[in-house]
């Protein structure tokens, strides 16, 4: 089968052919038609050395009962995926061939995404796609949409405050915005750009323009009070992370999704969180069934055949993402 791997840390990634994947007891191996980016994509895999915690590097926190070493290489880089079923494995299994999933592959199994065929275990975080919605719909929804709504649960926002969101454009913060907007948080959205009309159509209340001036004044003019919380999408340093965490009201929460940006405790009483994603098969179901309903419309940037994803990996890392982009594997 194709698939983008990495030969060694640091490696750059590339197209190669790897042998089918064989499922184990309780295993499915699905035949992908959709792939999405997410930035724990390249972050991972550009990994010279491996992280003092990267176990839970690409913001995914490992089960309980993962693996304790590295993961060997060539690895499969990705982890968003929709397809049908192509193999069951042996025992008992809630999937069938030909379903419709899709999902996350992550430890234990974890072949990783950006291959025609991945193999997960039926007990991770992987769903049945519901009727009426589109397998690349589905496909953009595992990290993006886990890591909004895990976001907005962490942060505690009540209707009527206001969500602080650094990087609002990019899928995370696209979905973020949506989802803040639907229960009656006012977002102010921080991008890089003329975005304006687009975060005002995903329900923002406010959108600053970083590449225009100061942040830090622009949010403050806008909430000269501070804000009721903070979700930093951006920032790999603690000191990042501190500017825009300054913003946020006493007794408040501010979150890094950035892997060492909210380990440092924060003035004021803001309560500091670096977060990590833990997907449930649950939880996809449920923003599946909201995406159906068209409650959940998720922005995409590109759709780009397999081997177009070096490429991708290096323009999403360069910053100014626009919504997701998504890897085509149908028909192959």
């Amino acid at each position: 089968m194709r698939a983008v791997t990495v030969s060694a840390r640091g490696a750059e990634p590339e197209l190669v052919q790897l042998p089918k994947p064989e499922p184990g007891e309780g295993e499915i191996v699905v035949k992908v038609e959709y792939a999405a980016l997410n930035p724990a994509d390249w972050q991972t895999a550009g990994a010279v050395e491996p992280p003092a915690d990267w176990q839970t590097a690409g913001a995914v926190e490992p089960p309980a009962d993962g693996p304790t070493a590295p993961p060997a290489f060539p690895r499969v880089i990705g982890t968003d995926f929709a397809g049908r079923v192509d193999v069951v494995g042996p025992g008992d299994n809630r999937f069938r061939v030909g379903d419709a999933v899709f999902g996350l592959a992550v430890r234990p199994v974890h072949a990783g995404s950006y291959a025609e065929y991945v193999s997960v275990h039926q007990d991770g975080p992987v769903a049945l796609v519901p009727e009426g919605l589109a397998l690349r719909s589905a496909a953009v929804l595992p990290t993006a949409g886990t890591t909004a709504d895990q976001i907005l649960a962490a942060v505690r926002v009540p209707p009527g405050g206001t969500l602080l969101v650094v990087g609002a454009a990019g899928g995370v913060g696209s979905c973020l915005t949506r989802l803040a907007a639907a229960r009656g948080v006012e977002v102010v959205a921080v991008v890089r750009g003329d975005e304006r009309k687009r975060m005002g159509d995903l329900g923002a209340g406010i959108t600053v323009d970083a590449t225009t001036g100061s942040v830090t004044d622009a949010v403050r003019r806008a909430c000269p009070e501070g804000v009721d919380g903070v979700a930093d999408l951006v920032s790999d340093t603690e000191d990042g992370f501190a500017r825009y965490a300054a913003h946020a009201r006493p007794g408040s929460v501010a979150v890094a999704t950035r892997r060492g940006a909210g380990l440092r405790a924060l003035p004021g009483g803001v309560q500091s969180v670096a977060f990590r994603m833990k997907p449930t098969a649950a939880q996809l179901e449920a923003l599946a069934a909201a995406a159906a309903d068209g409650g959940l419309d998720m922005p995409f940037d590109a759709e780009l055949p397999l081997e177009k994803a070096p490429d991708a990996l290096a323009q999403n890392r360069a910053g100014g993402a626009r919504g997701k982009t998504v890897f085509v594997l149908r028909g192959v």
